[in-house]
């Protein structure tokens, strides 16, 4: 007897292992499930410059990354309300910094890093939020982050279906002029923006989905369901947490579950459960730090992550 509705996994024809490596880009969804990756010890990158929600502000990013953008002087602007700090409409606030040149060098090391980590990466997971994007007033320029600033300063409004197949569209050129191999993989977050009203949240939702459609139709890349997973199989509030917005562990573990059930095979799911099985034991509460049975068990740790490194190619548990 079933007692939710499964969804369909997508056929793949390509598989993931411990030599992969996977980057991520997109809503805060997409740093939770690249979480799960990386403390399985998977080879990640995640959003190099922070969250980022909607598919033009993506868009911006990935060429920028592409073009190998030297960010300036010119792409910061001081914060007068917040103890000085600059920022870049173009990146997160954990790009930021106290001294222009330093939010400049963190956003040009950004750049150079997911650079080279593209040019080597075997898939790209894409998880899109919000068609709702927010536009400078003065310059109608788009913006990954409004930093608290003057809500006057932006015009906010949820872009068309065919402005977001064509960010879409640009994103994957963008990925496919560093790497022309990578394997590009959309998603929608689950995660409700309920800001936006019940049904401006769906409506949200709605052209996220019909723009992916539109351009997997027209380019090589692929969907994944995680929207779908979590409105069909995980329909009850106990999979949620305790915002009744934001998903639980338990969800975004199910999730990953489905993933791994999807882009990796059997014995790659067996070292999977290896690894799990090992840093449960070797995230094992120590009492006494200086103890001979504390040595013996940190010996015995140190010779069993040797022997899955082994076994295990491309596993790094260091």
């Amino acid at each position: 007897m079933n007692f939710c509705t499964k969804v369909d996994l997508p056929a793949t024809d390509f598989k993931i292992d411990y030599n992969s490596r996977l980057a991520f880009f997109g809503s805060c969804f997409a740093d939770n499930i690249s979480a799960q990756f990386a403390k399985r010890k998977f080879k990640v990158m995640a959003n190099p410059f922070g969250t980022v929600y909607n598919p033009v502000s993506l868009a911006s990013q990935t060429k920028a990354i592409a073009d190998g953008k030297v960010f300036g002087e010119n792409d910061v602007f001081k914060d007068e309300r917040c103890d000085g700090l600059w920022h870049c409409w173009d990146a997160h606030s954990s790009l930021s910094a106290h001294a222009r040149e330093e939010c400049v060098d963190k956003l040009n090391a950004a750049t150079t890093q997911a650079r080279d980590f593209l040019r080597k990466a075997d898939a790209v997971f894409i998880t899109l939020g919000t068609a709702f994007v927010y536009y400078l007033k003065d310059s109608g320029k788009p913006v990954s982050n409004c930093h608290r600033q003057d809500p006057n300063l932006f015009t906010r409004r949820m872009i068309s279906v065919d402005e977001a197949t064509e960010a879409i569209c640009e994103t994957i050129a963008s990925i496919r002029q560093l790497n022309p191999h990578a394997h590009i993989v959309f998603t929608v977050s689950p995660l409700r923006h309920m800001s936006d009203g019940a049904h401006g949240n769906n409506l949200s939702k709605a052209t996220l989905q019909l723009a992916i459609h539109n351009a997997l139709e027209k380019t090589a890349a692929e969907y994944f369901p995680s929207y779908e997973i979590v409105m069909d199989e995980l329909r009850d509030y106990r999979f949620y947490d305790s915002d009744m917005i934001h998903l639980s562990k338990t969800a975004e573990e199910y999730i990953f579950e489905r993933m791994v059930e999807t882009y990796c095979d059997s014995i790659t799911r067996e070292n999977i459960a290896k690894v799990e099985k090992f840093l449960k034991m070797a995230n094992h509460r120590i009492q006494d730090e200086n103890s001979p049975a504390t040595q013996e068990f940190k010996e015995k740790l140190a010779k069993q992550a040797a022997e899955l490194e082994k076994r295990i190619t491309g596993l790094k548990l260091d």
